[in-house]
Order: C-alpha cells, then sequence, then structure tokens
C-alpha cells in the first residue's frame, strides 16, 4: 500500500479539469486508488466522487493506493496533481 499527502495550492481548488486528470488516470491502473478530505473518500475513478470532495485552495487530500500496480499508479496520480493542483 502507498500513501501521500497532497496540498492543493490551484486558486480553483480540486474543480472539474484536475478531478478528470486524475480519474482518467486511475482508471487506467488496477490498483484501488482512495482519496481522502475532510472525512469523506472518494473513489480516485470516479468523477463525480472526486467532485464531491469539495476540496479547496490550501486543503490537503490523502491518497491511498493499494494493488498489483500500486507503484506506477502512485507516480502517475503524484505527477498529476502537481501539474494539475499547483
Amino acid at each position: 500500500m502507498k500513501k501521500f499527502n497532497f496540498l492543493i495550492t490551484d486558486k480553483n481548488g480540486l474543480h472539474a479539469r484536475p478531478a478528470g486528470a486524475i480519474a482518467s488516470t486511475a482508471k487506467s491502473f488496477k490498483s484501488d486508488i482512495f482519496v481522502y478530505f475532510d472525512g469523506k473518500t472518494a473513489d480516485a475513478k470516479r468523477l463525480l466522487s472526486l467532485m464531491s470532495l469539495g476540496a479547496t485552495t490550501g486543503k490537503e487530500l490523502s491518497f491511498e493506493i493499494s494493488g498489483e500496480d500500486e507503484e506506477l499508479a502512485f507516480t502517475e496520480i503524484e505527477k498529476i496533481c502537481k501539474e494539475k493542483l499547483s
């Protein structure tokens, strides 16, 4: 299992574009990928689930990735966060 936290610095927070990028990337992996924010849990493979978190600028998301391709999934999801939420 891989875990990481990511601080959102994008002025728009977790909006449709970065959520869509995370979801489409997550769908390409067999691993389970979950995002935690403010007591809520989202399946990273589901756009609406991510959007329902309501994560805003200056808040931290926690990611948990587990499965047979978790190393690659971790690398790619972290990369998307850095590109789209910073």
